[in-house]
């Protein structure tokens, strides 16, 4: 009997498996969110000052996603590997650094946990075979684009684009769904979202959302499909509303301040990616007749 077979007749085991790759993904995907951003920024400088030719400004490049070695920003104590493991350091560490004694962010134990119980969650929801690993790939894009947009109100096309082109190869070689769908979810997710921006912009006069967003519901669409469409930007925007209605009610958020959709896209989309047949069997049953 091989591993998958165990795997297979152990669905504890399984689970177990999935949550522990799960954290240990959530790791470095903590690096990805707390080093692509100066990073890309970075870049950006230096291109801006190649083409306005302006005089080199000599700064030092910030770190980069593999190198250097984690280590605590405060006091550079690079970390060893028992200071390195997914929440339990957090917890023996209760939070601090070993050597200056900062504290360190709750985001990382957060960003490891919900990295793992998700990737749990995807493995229980498409058994041992190929289909987890493409929806690990696919939930391990959204969570750092999540976070980012949250923190930088950005979503870079390192990580949006990359998931575009993954999700129409995926669907080249038997995806959830079909080559023809893919590309008409890729093009038509764009397009939806960039209609709604110029018709926002003619209207107000502002800019109701940037094109990261457009590109990540591309993303979205070539991985699940033209079809998924409607029910990710329903989901999408509920989601929005009830958020920031929440937000003006119990902090008193000031309605002019943009609020990044990205985060909304991304859990829109993994939402529809295990129940998305499921929600819309209920939504034409329930409101359509069907």
């Amino acid at each position: 009997m091989g591993l998958i077979d165990v795997l297979r007749d152990q669905p504890v085991l399984w689970l177990a498996v999935c949550a522990l790759l799960g954290l240990l993904v959530g790791s470095f995907l903590n690096v990805v969110i707390v080093r692509l951003p100066p990073w890309l920024a970075y870049h950006w400088r230096v291109q801006c000052r190649e083409y306005l030719e302006a005089d080199v400004v000599r700064e030092a490049p910030p770190p980069g996603i593999v190198s250097p070695p984690s280590h605590c920003p405060g006091c550079g104590h690079r970390l060893r590997p028992w200071e390195n493991i997914p929440l339990l350091s957090y917890l023996l560490l209760r939070g601090r650094c070993r050597a200056c004694g900062m504290a360190v962010s709750w985001r990382y134990p957060l960003v490891e946990a919900v990295t793992g119980v998700l990737t749990a969650l995807v493995g229980w929801h498409f058994g041992v075979g190929w289909e987890s690993v493409a929806a690990w790939v696919f939930l391990w894009f959204l969570v750092p684009l999540t976070v980012i947009d949250l923190e930088h109100q950005l979503l870079p096309d390192i990580l949006t684009l990359t998931l575009l082109w993954t999700g129409l190869l995926w669907s080249v070689v038997g995806g959830f769904t079909d080559p023809a769908s893919a590309i008409l979810g890729a093009a038509g997710g764009y397009l939806l979202l960039w209609s709604v921006y110029q018709l926002f912009k003619l209207a107000t006069g502002k800019e109701g959302m940037g094109y990261g967003d457009f590109k990540l519901l591309a993303a979205l669409g070539a991985w699940l499909g033209w079809q998924s469409l409607p029910l990710i930007v329903l989901l999408s925007s509920l989601l929005g509303a009830v958020v920031g209605g929440l937000l003006i009610l119990l902090r008193g958020r000031d309605r002019q301040l943009p609020m990044p959709f990205g985060p909304f896209l991304a859990g829109a989309g993994w939402v529809a990616m295990l129940w998305g047949e499921a929600l819309t069997r209920v939504y034409w049953r329930a409101f359509a007749g069907g």
